[in-house]
């Protein structure tokens, strides 16, 4: 993956940043940078305010007080979490990647351009051959590659994805987190594309990020993994004591009653 500091274009800025929705503030006082290229995690637990920080970088909320700065003509996709999906809705691959470009009435050679477009993103996210498939018959990782070449055929600068490794298996997330990463390095437009996403998962996608912001509400710590997932950090942002491990280089967070992951870690290390 690349590193934290690819690049100095700042393409996005929240300063001193609160939003509400009609009473006391749901976050406050956020302080946040993206930049182009970088590949960023927000954790935190539930109702500390992830979503509603989305939607500020989105456009779809509105700060109360501070800012949110965008860079000039800045293209944005999101990526909702997938549990969200109604996958009996009768919408094929295809359909679905459609749906996010401009409605216009178009000529036939137009309209064979757009099919290409979109059979380019399926086959660059291995979705090759599925543009006719229902979406229900796909796995869950082809299910989330399917909203990612959904947004990404738009050719977006930056893409916001919402908990996109939610209620999915170990392989899927492995596989969706390659994919990330993938895209990333090398998306198809040829550019860096800078990539932020919210996860409730520590120890199987954030640890493995080169950014990594702990928020509740407000930004608790911002830095590497290995700055952040640290003890005085992790209570702050979960308000209770978690306990940080090193194993093969890489940090593993253990909540309280970890004894047994822990044992495991250690007979791990021990063979």
């Amino acid at each position: 993956m690349k590193s934290v500091t690819d690049s100095n274009v700042d393409l996005m800025t929240c300063e001193h940043m609160s939003c509400s929705y009609g009473g006391a503030p749901v976050i406050e006082g956020v302080d946040l940078t993206i930049r182009k290229g970088e590949f960023v995690g927000i954790v935190g637990p539930s109702g500390s305010g992830k979503t509603t920080l989305l939607r500020a970088m989105l456009g779809s909320v509105k700060p109360v007080h501070g800012s949110v700065k965008r860079q000039a003509g800045l293209r944005l996709a999101y990526v909702p979490q997938v549990e969200t999906v109604d996958w009996n809705f009768p919408v094929t691959v295809g359909e679905v990647v459609g749906m996010s470009r401009p409605q216009r009435l178009m000529r036939p050679k137009s309209a064979r351009s757009e099919l290409t477009l979109i059979e380019d993103v399926l086959e660059r996210l291995g979705l090759g051959g599925l543009l006719g498939r229902h979406i229900r018959e796909l796995s869950g990782g082809q299910q989330q590659r399917v909203f990612l070449a959904r947004a990404l055929i738009q050719k977006p600068d930056m893409l916001i994805l919402d908990e996109p490794t939610a209620g999915v298996d170990v392989r899927t997330r492995h596989e969706v987190l390659h994919v990330l990463a993938d895209l990333n390095e090398s998306p198809p437009q040829g550019d860096g594309i800078a990539i932020v996403l919210t996860t409730h998962d520590l120890n199987g996608l954030a640890s493995h990020l080169p950014r990594l912001v702990c928020f509740n509400r407000t930004v608790i710590a911002d830095g590497t993994p290995a700055e952040v997932l640290q003890p005085y950090f992790l209570e702050r942002t979960y308000g209770a004591p978690m306990e940080v491990l090193q194993h093969g280089g890489m940090p593993i967070v253990l909540e309280q009653g970890g004894d047994e992951l822990r044992n495991r870690l250690n007979r791990s290390t021990a063979s």
